[in-house]
């Protein structure tokens, strides 16, 4: 899936790396004849950049970055008690990545971009990748909570 660009690092090669919306980094170089991407040698095309979007294969397999913390978590939601928003098509915020917690049961989750759904249960825990919209089904009886995790403060 596309993610916009919202900086540039260089890598301890001094290769520079795109840093992505989603936690992600994408190395972007420039090295004719295979991989034409100009813009990367000097600071004025670089910054030229900034938004535009590049294919994120890490999060089309739901990888959270590394270092994400976690900050925040839902109370335990049971088959009865899950909330209406989180039965339809929902999203996170920029940069928050979510872990379904299932303690009990089965749980259908849905990602409709990725043309994916996966049942959750103990031990088998669902990732959410931010700003995907995606939803969640009881299948019988469960208890699960959404963990949020977002990137370290620098």
């Amino acid at each position: 899936m596309e993610r916009p660009i919202t900086g540039f690092a260089q890598d301890e090669a001094n290769d520079w790396v795109a840093q992505l919306s989603c936690g992600h980094r994408q190395h972007v170089r420039h090295k004719p004849p295979f991989t034409l991407r100009p813009w990367v040698v000097s600071a004025e095309g670089r910054e030229s950049k900034l938004g535009a979007c590049l294919e994120c294969a890490a999060c089309d397999r739901l990888e959270r970055p590394a270092g994400f913390e976690p900050y925040k978590r839902t109370p335990t939601f049971t088959e009865q008690t899950i909330p209406a928003g989180l039965r339809a098509d929902h999203t996170t915020k920029r940069g928050v990545w979510a872990d379904i917690v299932v303690l009990e049961g089965t749980l259908r989750y849905h990602v409709p971009p990725l043309s994916r759904t996966f049942e959750l249960t103990p031990g088998q825990n669902g990732v959410v990748a931010p700003e995907v919209p995606h939803r969640v089904e009881p299948f019988g009886a469960v208890r699960f909570y959404v963990e949020f995790r977002r990137a370290p403060a620098p």
